[in-house]
């Protein structure tokens, strides 16, 4: 799995949730809705989640934490390019 292209949309508020992020998978799968937010130890990503009776549940998650280290790496990367 490649990471072929990655697209910030910044919030300009002064927020914990600092933007989101869309990422394109080997140019055939995208993950939309993934969460930058600022924490106590600096920023982290949040994946796709929804409400289902009360409860936060991710939609979608990397199965390991190579690939956790994958979306971040290229995320923070655009994220501080603009």
């Amino acid at each position: 799995m490649e990471i072929t292209n990655v697209n910030i949309y910044k919030k300009d508020d002064n927020s914990k949730l600092k933007g989101y992020a869309t990422v394109y998978l080997d140019n055939e799968f995208v993950v939309k809705g993934i969460r930058i937010i600022e924490g106590e130890k600096g920023l982290f990503i949040a994946m796709p989640s929804r409400d289902i009776n009360g409860k936060r549940v991710d939609i979608c998650n990397p199965l390991n934490q190579e690939t956790r280290s994958k979306f971040e790496k290229a995320i923070f990367a655009k994220y501080m390019e603009r």
